[in-house]
């Protein structure tokens, strides 16, 4: 018998009857402690003598409790009435899916929306072990302000509890269950193995979501008969109905896949299954769990995350090749890292059973460690701070030694040394890249000469150099070609894949690509593959003919930031699986505590003001989009605002504007942004490539950094006021850092010595007591000093030095406070007064994958 209205139940008043089933009645309510209207369920006095029901009815209460998602109807409290128990719950406005789809078939965007949001949901319920077990579209709800909730978890059951023979029931008793709308779950959504009385895991909501997903596209039930024994056996032996015409290729297989009899066949997790579809709508959808850097339990996602990247990939190269990868066996991922800090680089050793990585684990200096797939444990080599190159066919590695980080350029001291062990033998300075020729005697390298990068194959013989840098250089299976990343514009990983032939003819195979890291050919090398991001999209693994033309095919696409190390002759696979920001630190004026002013994922502090109260930060991650954003925010904390486009540059002296370079033009564009209102306009000159910009202190002139067509980069000083740029240093020079009076330029010549160019041209002269690899930040306000770093260092050092006498001070150390994936700071800028200062570092965290079955 229904509740009156003005009942009370415990604290709260019954204001109205909502609806009643088989687990009980349900009432709308209210607390007036709170002035919150709510959900109240109440299971009949009449049934609460029936200790099974009770006890089911305390199991939802006490299961829907646990659980904290938004995709998950809410628990507020649980009671008893007159003998009768109930729960209170959030109350929820708008329709079932029931109801909603008496109206028809869903549209497959909506519909991919709704069931991201229930994969999430139940991801959330699986990572607990919670099974629902009679997920059906009875008990997801609509809201009406566009959310989704699970509902019912009253026939959930923890895993752990289980009995040893399951608790299902046999078919025959399952239907007369099943027609009660209580014990085992609905004909129709029932799993195969619930049908059959075995016990139930996670994969029984997967195929109920499947068929759910079907009829949300459908319009009408994947599996149907006139009695429930007939929809069962249905479920048991037939596949579902009839494909909707125009579901797309992509969707229809994650569906199938779904609804495969096998449990083993289906997606293994809820988690798998939302990031398929995720990469089908191109959004995450409120409560998406994200890869992101943070403690443990995130991070123990990461391999479920990488086979749903396999998923991914089936979904999207389905578009690409027409469905073709439809019968691929799906790869499989084995975990070799299980340390706190960033891999940089991982090769397989000759017996293809020993990986070979460099790792910084918990804030240390990369080392070198060796592994083995058939345990988790990893063994340190011995060496000093030493980082993974290349590994010969014969056994000998070529090591980084010291290396340091500048942005996304790495260089360090190359060595070779055995892996049976031995010291190591110094070979070059100033290394970036080096790869072993198949012959297991000669090395390709790359290493910066006179302010140009150039590949060497062999050592000492330039095949190809560019103004830009050079990554992942990699020789051929056959040793006739080079393949490597080639980044226009040094320091930003967007580039193309190209090759280049010992007698230094170089072709371009595929372009466009921005994130493009890690690069190795496959065994035949008829094929290149590499990682790169599409713009606007997350990284992915892909492959192009060696031959050139064709396109890239893509293999594999994941969330988060993924990194192609190494392929072995038999196919298989290193790869990193990176969460990666870039941070920035500022400590305002009048402040003694630094603040985090990152305002995205990849925050550039690229200008502040002499105040120091206001920063002008470069969005250069998946947040700042394609061409990059350009923000301006207030060292106070208060929030960022994007002014426009580019990669920024300096802050005009008056505030009013701040320079940007427009790197996804050619060549590169320099405009104005104005920091308040107005309208930007371009500043660039001719057919100049621009690199770097900075102002004058008067704010009439800008100190740019520029390429004439088929020249090398030199400084030039460009007039607001109109007229061409005036060359003031000879080719090979760079730098954007001003005295104050604007008489002098601090530089750097082609051989990376720092120098002071005067501004009105001239002689440089070295700067007295500035140490190789160190950098100028700023002048002092009196001008008779500057501000120095060793850029890519940890903790960074910055020095107050005497311009005149070279005599030099410790200012500043700076570091994180976690340091752990940091690769050093990377800039700093410091304020005249030395009052305040900004820094900014990547970090990255990183797991190592084995990976075998890509093709």
């Amino acid at each position: 018998m229904s509740l009156p209205t003005g009942t009370q139940l415990g604290p709260y008043e019954i204001l109205a009857l909502i609806g009643a089933g088989g687990m009980g009645e349900v009432y709308r309510a209210r607390d007036p402690r709170i002035g919150r209207e709510v959900a109240i369920k109440v299971l009949p006095a009449a049934l609460a003598s029936d200790a099974d029901r009770l006890r089911r009815f305390e199991q939802e209460a006490r299961t829907a409790g646990s659980l904290n998602h938004p995709n998950i109807l809410v628990i507020h409290d649980i009671g008893t009435h007159a003998g009768a128990p109930y729960v209170v719950s959030e109350l929820l406005e708008g329709q079932t899916l029931r109801e909603r789809l008496g109206d028809g078939p869903l549209g497959q965007r909506k519909a991919i929306e709704y069931a991201l949001a229930v994969a999430q949901g139940l991801a959330a319920a699986h990572d607990r072990d919670i099974v629902h077990r009679d997920l059906k579209p009875e008990n997801l709800f609509l809201t009406s302000d566009g959310r989704v909730k699970i509902l019912d978890f009253g026939l959930a059951k923890l895993l752990h509890r289980e009995p040893a023979g399951g608790a299902g029931a046999t078919s025959a008793s399952a239907a007369t269950a099943t027609e009660m709308g209580v014990v085992l779950g609905t004909a129709g959504y029932m799993s195969p193995e619930q049908v059959k009385g075995q016990p139930v895991t996670h994969a029984a909501d997967i195929f109920a979501f499947g068929a759910i997903l079907y009829e949300m596209l459908s319009g009408r039930r994947a599996f149907w008969g006139e009695t429930s024994a007939e929809t069962m056996t249905a479920i048991l032996r037939e596949d579902a109905l009839e494909t909707p015409a125009g579901m797309a290729a992509p969707l229809e297989r994650i569906v199938r896949h779904c609804l495969e009899k096998i449990p083993q066949q289906r997606f293994q997790s809820a988690r798998d299954l939302a990031f398929a579809l995720e990469a089908l709508s191109g959004t995450s959808a409120p409560g998406a769990a994200a890869p992101v850097a943070a403690g443990p339990s995130q991070r123990r996602l990461w391999p479920a995350l990488l086979v749903a990247a396999v998923v991914v990939a089936a979904a999207a190269a389905g578009f690409f090749a027409g469905g073709r990868v439809a019968s691929r066996p799906f790869p499989s991922f084995h975990q070799l890292t299980f340390r706190h800090g960033y891999i940089p680089s991982a090769r397989f050793a000759p017996d293809g059973q020993t990986m070979i990585y460099g790792a910084a684990w918990d804030g240390s200096a990369i080392q070198l460690f060796s592994t083995r797939p058939e345990g988790p444990e990893s063994r340190p080599s011995g060496l000093p701070a030493a980082d993974i190159l290349s590994v010969s066919s014969n056994g000998e590695m070529a090591i980084s030694m010291g290396k340091r980080y500048r942005g996304h350029v790495s260089s360090g001291t190359l060595a070779q040394v055995a892996l049976a062990g031995a010291a190591p033998r110094e070979v070059l300075e100033g290394v970036q890249e080096a790869d072993w020729a198949p012959d297991g005697a000669t090395l390709a390298v790359v290493r910066r000469v006179e302010g140009r990068h150039r590949l060497e194959f062999p050592i000492g013989k330039v095949l190809y150099q560019t103004e830009g840098w050079i990554s992942h250089a990699r020789v051929s299976p056959d040793g006739k070609l080079v393949a490597f990343l080639d980044h226009p514009v040094f320091g930003d990983d967007l580039g193309s894949v190209a090759v280049v032939d010992r007698a230094g003819k170089s072709r371009v195979l595929s372009s466009g690509w921005i994130s493009a890291q890690g690069l190795a050919w496959i065994p035949s090398g008829r094929e290149i593959w590499f990682t790169a991001s599409e713009r606007g999209n997350a990284r992915g693994l892909w492959s192009v003919a060696a031959s050139g033309g064709g396109g890239a095919r893509l293999l594999l696409r994941m969330a988060g930031v993924m990194l192609l190390q190494d392929i072995y002759r038999d196919g298989r696979v290193l790869l990193n699986h990176d969460t990666g920001q870039l941070r920035t630190m500022c400590l305002p004026p009048g402040e003694s505590t630094e603040r985090d002013l990152s305002w995205f994922d990849w925050s550039f502090a690229q200008a502040l003001s002499e105040d120091g109260k206001t920063m002008v930060i470069s969005e250069q991650g998946e947040a700042g989009g394609p061409r990059y954003s350009v923000y301006i925010r207030k060292t106070d904390g208060s929030p960022g605002v994007r002014i426009g486009e580019g990669r920024a540059m300096g802050l005009s002296p008056d505030g009013k504007w701040v320079l940007s370079i427009l790197q996804h033009t050619s060549p590169a564009r320099l405009v104005l942004l104005p920091t308040g209102a107005g309208e930007g306009r371009p500043l660039s000159y001719g057919s100049f490539d621009y690199r770097g910009a900075n102002w004058f202190p008067d704010g009439k002139r800008i100190l740019v950094q520029a390429a004439e067509p088929g020249k090398a980069t030199r400084l030039y000083v460009q007039d607001l006021a109109g007229g061409a740029p005036r060359a003031i240093s000879a080719e090979g020079f760079g730098g954007s850092v001003i005295t104050l009076d604007g008489k002098q330029v601090a530089c750097t010549d082609p051989n990376g010595v720092g120098m002071l160019c005067p501004a009105e041209g001239g002689a440089p002269r070295p700067i007295p007591g500035l140490a190789a690899g160190e950098a100028v930040i700023s002048f002092t306000a009196d001008g008779q000093s500057s501000y120095v770093f060793r850029p890519g260092e940890l903790p960074a050092q910055v020095y107050r030095l005497n311009l005149a006498t070279g005599k030099r001070e410790l200012w500043k150390e700076l570091r994180p406070a976690d340091p752990a994936g940091t690769r050093g700071i990377t800039r700093v800028l410091v304020t005249p007064d030395g009052k305040s200062y900004a820094y900014h570092y990547s970090r990255f965290l990183s797991e190592l994958f084995l990976v075998e079955g890509l093709r």
